[in-house]
């Protein structure tokens, strides 16, 4: 039996600290004696550094790893996010928009409220009806109190975080906290065996580095799954079109400005412009189609946007390569974060997939390399099911405009660009809206039922609901829409401003769990 002891990350950044992360601080207990995590990081490679979103779940995986939230919104510049607005995806008009929060609709595991909001001819947004949470975006209101222990919420939420501290931050912890070796230095060369598997990779400062399983953080080089293991890239350019972005960091107008606590993305001629608060700034960029817009149109319409806070702002452009490896672990080697693959950052899926695919490695880290390849099997099964479902999931929104003002829109919503699987649920919803038990049965859907609830009734699709056939559960449906009123009523109140919050949190801190 061949053990599997030692853990070799390549790369660092959000994707290999959380890997490393992670993996430490499930196997705390074998180390450091029966089991080793070693990231191994260039000292001359910047991370990209603008993946600001992030998902609820990393809430469970920061707390997993021991870390203190006023920590982390310390030195992370960290501020508190609910959910998306989206303006003017669906008409294009100024005042148009809709929010995907991150609050399930009121009483979802008894009743599918959206059928019932469908049939009683709705006189609020579907989010309004079922959830506090848009109401709460709107009044800038933060998701706790500052007496709400770490990591606990009162309305859902999730962070908008600095990606480049965040990396420092979490490299902090894990070295510090979690016994994992930090070795700065580059690699030069990847040695194999005869089977193909990868024994260990030479370094030009730190010399050669051995491992049983190495998790490739190397980000688009995807020097191990691509460069060494020759796992090829799977595009999906045919279905998502935006392929460029343009990054601007600009400040607010005062110190006491609000922090929006979601993330703005609205829709322009050829793509969409996302917003994201932070305390001490707003980071924004321009992700477009360079097939339907021009470099410099798209940055003309970034600065419009902006305004005079924009005008002088330094401008960052990033390339995207739509699209995920083949296959995410092959032999010994395990792809995360970017060298697995990427995808326009519309529902902040980058940072949820790196915590999903580390959990799973953590979990089932394989005991030795004969069973190895079975473990990668699975992974490879539940990974490709995820990138599915995300990139169904980010094409939901542009297959459901309503705009014809522009190539881009128009492309969009061409049947040979929507994906089979949505386009059979989009025929299926037409009749029935979707519910958590019908087309969203896997324990960690990355976008569950009200996801899509939220999306396609934002976006005024229209399902076809008999209120004959609901009448049984009229009763239910009409109390569960009390208790949301009363609800929004007593959070509206109860919760204090986003900027407020913070502020205290940096003075004097949350209460540990």
């Amino acid at each position: 039996m061949q053990p599997i002891r030692n853990i070799v990350i390549v790369g660092g950044g959000t994707a290999g600290w959380l890997a490393a992360g992670v993996i430490a601080a499930k196997h705390q207990g074998r180390m450091p004696a029966d089991f080793t995590v070693t990231l191994v990081e260039s000292p001359n490679t910047p991370i990209i550094g603008v993946g600001e979103g992030t998902w609820p779940t990393l809430r469970t995986t920061l707390s997993k790893m021991g870390v203190s939230e006023t920590d982390f919104f310390r030195e992370c510049n960290a501020s508190f996010k609910q959910g998306a607005r989206f303006a003017r995806w669906t008409t294009g008009e100024v005042d148009e928009g809709y929010y995907h929060p991150l609050m399930l609709p009121q009483g979802f595991q008894r009743v599918n409220m959206a059928a019932h909001w469908l049939a009683d001819g709705h006189d609020q947004s579907f989010c309004d009806a079922v959830t506090p949470q848009g109401m709460l975006c709107d009044d800038g209101l933060a998701p706790k109190t500052i007496a709400t222990p770490e990591f606990d919420a009162v309305a859902n939420y999730a962070y908008h975080l600095d990606a480049g501290k965040f990396a420092g931050f979490l490299q902090r912890h894990c070295t510090a906290k979690l016994g994992v070796r930090h070795v700065l230095a580059d690699v030069t060369h990847v040695n194999q065996a005869e089977n193909g598997d990868i024994t260990s990779v030479v370094t030009e400062q730190a010399g050669e580095i051995a491992g049983d399983l190495f998790v490739d953080c190397t980000g688009f080089a995807a020097l191990l799954i691509g460069k060494t293991l020759g796992v090829p890239f799977k595009s999906c350019a045919d279905v998502l079109f935006c392929d460029t972005a343009l990054a601007i960091q600009v400040p607010y107008d005062s110190e006491d400005s609000p922090i929006a606590s979601h993330t703005i993305s609205t829709a322009q001629s050829a793509g969409w412009i996302w917003d994201i608060g932070l305390p001490s700034r707003r980071g924004t960029g321009h992700v477009y189609s360079s097939s339907h817009i021009s470099d410099d149109d798209a940055e003309r319409e970034l600065r419009a946007y902006l305004g005079p806070v924009g005008a002088t702002a330094d401008v960052r452009k990033i390339k995207i390569r739509s699209g995920h490896r083949e296959t995410f672990w092959k032999n010994n080697v395990v792809a995360v974060g970017l060298a697995a693959g990427f995808l326009e950052p519309l529902e902040a899926s980058a940072i949820v997939l790196i915590e999903m695919s580390t959990k799973l490695i953590a979990e089932q880290m394989p005991v030795c390399r004969e069973v190895m390849d079975i473990i990668a099997a699975r992974f490879n099964a539940t990974t490709h099911y995820r990138w599915g479902r995300i990139i169904d999931f980010l094409k939901l929104h542009y297959v459901l405009t309503k705009r014809t003002d522009s190539d881009f829109w128009r492309d969009n919503v061409r049947a040979d660009t929507i994906p089979d699987r949505l386009r059979d649920l989009l025929t299926l919803w037409k009749y029935q809206p979707p519910w958590f038990h019908d087309e969203f049965d896997r324990v960690d859907e990355v976008f569950p039922a009200a996801s899509y609830q939220y999306v396609l009734y934002g976006m005024q699709f229209g399902t076809e609901v008999s209120r004959e056939a609901l009448s049984a559960e009229t009763r239910i449906a009409e109390q569960t829409r009390r208790e949301a009123a009363v609800q929004t009523q007593r959070l509206r109140a109860g919760l204090p401003r986003h900027r407020d919050l913070i502020r205290k949190i940096i003075d004097h801190g949350l209460p540990a769990i």
